[in-house]
């Protein structure tokens, strides 16, 4: 701790790099103490306004005293307090009622300290989402950018990591596309289910309130309404204990989860493909790929992206615990943990969105380095083509099946015994066994021939699924992203 007067050495302490390396402002700030202090004054204002207006003697001036001052936290004031009572709320309460003395009798009347704690949780959770998504929505936008613009090149395909029938690059892209599309959708509706705790008391019997409102159930109904909708939420839970239920949480990280898992998938497979030299991430004029191999372009960018998938994917476990050991109407010790995973999920997902919106708007693509990996692969996948072909010709199929299998062992030694080119097709146009279709030879080998309806699928997902999802967020999507790091 720097001594009373000197200034601190603020890289003297540990600082999450989620905020001082990666994460956007408009999330820190999500997250950050301004916001969370500033919400429970408005909370404040909110039951204030609405108990008056319910005949509580609440008088127009402590109203007009409380709006005055929601952003005047004299923050100095509040960690005194907090170190003296050592209750973060009532800390907050005195300093709100030191700055606002003809409203102290009334700031935080009937409510428990969950009424601020739970309800700012649940509008920065709620306004999370609302950063996410269009971020989410611009990473699906530039993918179906370059889905539709290379929906027609021809690629290998690989499953097991092994080569098999030719894809094309859109329609890989498109797969990625699609459990994006799922993850916006979990988003919406994670944030549409999310309810206000509203004004439910200690232990959630609002007993307080319904004291307050001297019997009169319709009073406390009603207050719980009005509190609800000045907080922007249409509904709120009708019952909770003293908190709202910590599976609210699990159902929040769990699809933060799922998106990060999503991302890990894409950026791996762009990484696959970095080494394959087919797709590369964008690479800057002076970007240094390694400290001793200055030839090396490292996918750093996408690296990035799994390594902090990882931990999203990870945070899940926190609320799944802490739900589990609620005690009866509430415990504490799901505070702490709160304070960090909800926070780190939120400002992870931001970070590795916008790392993979600067990927996706720089993809850059080799067709020449695809054409000759599918040179190499794709005779072998030919030899059913050559043998229906010489059928039709008038050839017997066993007979030919064993001629392409004698050349294609003989091309595959070559490959795989002198790391030489596969010369499986200059086999067959050599033997004259097959001389009735040598003319035919090119357009049997044609890559868009191999790729089945991708073209077609890529066109029809982007035009029906992926392009009607984005329409609500068209008037966010933005230019470009650039990487602060």
């Amino acid at each position: 701790m720097a001594a009373p007067g000197e200034e601190e050495d603020v890289m003297a302490r540990y600082r999450s790099p989620l905020v001082s390396r990666y994460a956007s402002a408009e999330m820190a700030y999500n997250f950050s103490e301004r916001k969370k202090f500033g919400t429970w004054r408005r909370l404040w204002l909110y039951l204030a306004q609405a108990e008056k207006s319910l005949g509580l003697p609440i008088t127009d001036e402590q109203i007009q005293e409380m709006e005055a001052n929601l952003d005047n936290i004299d923050f100095k004031m509040a960690a005194e307090e907090e170190k003296k009572l050592r209750h973060d709320v009532m800390a907050h309460v005195h300093t709100f009622a030191n700055c606002c003395p003809k409203a102290a009798a009334i700031i935080h009347l009937g409510a428990t300290s969950c009424y601020v704690g739970d309800n700012t949780d649940l509008i920065v959770l709620r306004d999370g989402f609302n950063l996410l998504l269009p971020k989410l929505a611009r990473v699906i936008s530039r993918l179906a950018d370059f889905a539709e613009k290379y929906a027609d090149m021809p690629a290998l395909g690989f499953t097991h990591y092994q080569p098999a029938q030719l894809t094309t690059v859109g329609k890989r892209c498109c797969l990625w596309i699609q459990d994006l599309c799922m993850d916006l959708q979990n988003l919406e509706r994670a944030r549409d289910d999310l309810r206000f705790r509203g004004v439910k008391g200690t232990t959630g019997t609002q007993a307080s309130f319904l004291q307050l409102f001297e019997g009169d159930h319709s009073k406390v109904e009603e207050l719980d309404r009005l509190v609800t909708a000045k907080a922007g939420f249409k509904r709120a839970y009708m019952v909770t204990g003293q908190t709202y239920s910590r599976k609210v949480d699990i159902g929040v990280l769990a699809v933060l989860a799922s998106l990060g898992a999503s991302i890990h998938k894409i950026c791996t497979d762009i990484r696959l493909l970095a080494n394959l030299k087919e797709i590369e991430e964008p690479f800057e004029k002076d970007q240094i790929g390694s400290s001793a191999m200055p030839y090396k372009r490292n996918p750093m960018r996408s690296e990035r992206c799994c390594s902090l998938a990882r931990h999203l994917m990870t945070l899940v476990m926190d609320p799944l615990q802490t739900a589990a050991v609620q005690w009866f109407e509430r415990t504490l010790d799901d505070s702490a943990n709160r304070r960090v995973c909800l926070a780190e999920a939120f400002l992870t997902a931001d970070i590795i969105l916008s790392t993979l919106q600067n990927v996706s708007e720089g993809l850059v693509v080799y067709p020449k380095v695809i054409e000759r990996r599918i040179r190499q692969e794709l005779p072998f996948m030919a030899t059913e083509n050559i043998i229906m072909a010489m059928v039709k010709a008038g050839g017997n199929r066993q007979d030919c099946h064993e001629k392409i299998r004698v050349l294609s062992q003989q091309a595959a030694a070559v490959v795989k015994q002198e790391g030489g080119d596969n010369d499986f097709i200059d086999r067959v146009r050599a033997d004259p066994y097959f001389s009735p279709i040598h003319k035919q030879l090119e357009s049997l080998l044609d890559p868009s021939s191999f790729t089945g309806r991708a073209p077609q699928q890529v066109a029809k997902f982007l035009k029906e699924e992926v392009r009607p999802a984005l329409i609500p967020y068209q008037s966010k999507m933005g230019g470009k992203i650039e990487l602060a790091l």
